[in-house]
């Protein structure tokens, strides 16, 4: 229950962040595995998974990575909280990311 509260949290922060950035982006999560699209709306489909944006998530994940944050370097590889994610580790990549989307919106 604690790993899918904390994808979930992370998730809702970071679709937070790119809506704040007017960046396309959506976020799903089931228990403490995550995925990130970049795209208005969550992928229904295989076919909608492959229209989104994977040069504008090759951005984001280097300007996550010049913070110290690791996200899985494809645009179609699932992320994973484990429970050694705690509340500073969720602050510093959600506040990462806040950063990271303004980068992408200038």
């Amino acid at each position: 229950e604690r790993l899918g509260a904390s994808a979930q949290s992370l998730c809702e922060r970071l679709v937070a962040a790119a809506q704040a950035h007017g960046i396309p982006f959506a976020a799903r999560s089931v228990g403490g595995m995550f995925g990130l699209y970049f795209r208005a709306t969550p992928p229904q489909s295989y076919a909608e998974v492959m229209q989104c944006d994977a040069a504008l998530f090759n951005r984001f994940f280097h300007a996550m990575l010049a913070q110290g944050v690791y996200f899985a370097p494809s645009a179609y590889e699932a992320g994973f909280v484990s429970s050694a994610h705690g509340p500073a580790e969720l602050e510093k990549t959600a506040t990462a990311a806040a950063r990271a989307f303004a980068s992408l919106a200038s």
